[in-house]
This record gives structure tokens, sequence and C-alpha cells, in this order.
């Protein structure tokens, strides 16, 4: 039974992951199906369900700002400081309007502990640099 996917195409390649549902004794079948898939590159992942998660805060990110070498290792580093996942990101360079500049643009899906403090972590990600524009949305407490 298929559960949830995310699949998505980039530079002209596609790729996805899928979740399943598969009684036990049916798993090796499945594998073994998709083994004989040649023309596509396919990896197979037990995992276990698991209990209840804790309580959490859904949350969007929007960035932009002047494209530089780091910026999203920056961005992970702050979000990993306040204990922030990443549920999705996108990224993309374009070029400004009004100018010849790149822009960096990021959007991203994140799940926070529902104390965490949004005006705290947007100050601290809007320092990275005097251009950067940051808007954190909290969508709902899940």
């Amino acid at each position: 039974n298929w559960l949830e996917a995310s699949l998505s195409r980039l530079a002209g390649q596609f790729a996805g992951i899928v979740r399943v549902a598969v009684p036990d004794a049916q798993t090796a079948l499945l594998q073994g199906a998709l083994r004989e898939l040649t023309d596509l590159s396919v990896t197979t992942a037990a995992s276990q369900a698991a209990g209840d998660p804790p309580a959490k805060r859904l949350l969007l990110l929007s960035l932009v700002g002047h494209d530089r070498i780091g910026i999203v290792r920056e961005v992970s580093q702050i979000l990993a400081r306040h204990v922030v996942n990443v549920e999705k990101l996108t990224t993309r360079i374009a070029s400004a309007p009004m100018s010849a500049e790149t822009l960096f643009h990021a959007e991203a899906e994140l799940l926070a502990a529902p104390e965490l403090d949004a005006r705290a972590l947007k100050h601290e990600l809007e320092n990275l640099s005097d251009d950067l524009m940051v808007d954190i949305s909290v969508i709902e407490n899940i």
C-alpha cells in the first residue's frame, strides 16, 4: 500500500522517496521486483512504525538574499542550534529584477518544538547578512 511520497525533477534527473506498507511475508518479494527495474536506480530500506511523535510546531521559512558560498551551511547551523528539523527544502538562484546580481531563494518546511522562539530564530537568520530577507510563518502545532 502506497502511504506517501516526495518526487522531484531537477537538472534533468528525477528522484523520489516513496513510503509503502507491505506485509512482512511480502517484503522480500517486493525488494526482488524492485531490483529487476534495471533502468532505475532503486534503494530500499526498512523502517519501523514509530509511536506517537512528540508535539511539534510546523513553520514555513522563506529566505531571499545575495547568493554567496556557504549560505546553506550557515542557515543549517542556525537551525540546528535551535533544534529545528528541515522537512522540505527548495532552493534556487535567480537574477535580481533591477540588477544583474544573483539572488539566493530558499523555501523550507520546518518542524520544531512548540516552545521554539520563532522571533529569536528569525533575528539570528537575519544577522547572517544585511541583505537577507527572512520570513517565518507559524502554521500550526501538530
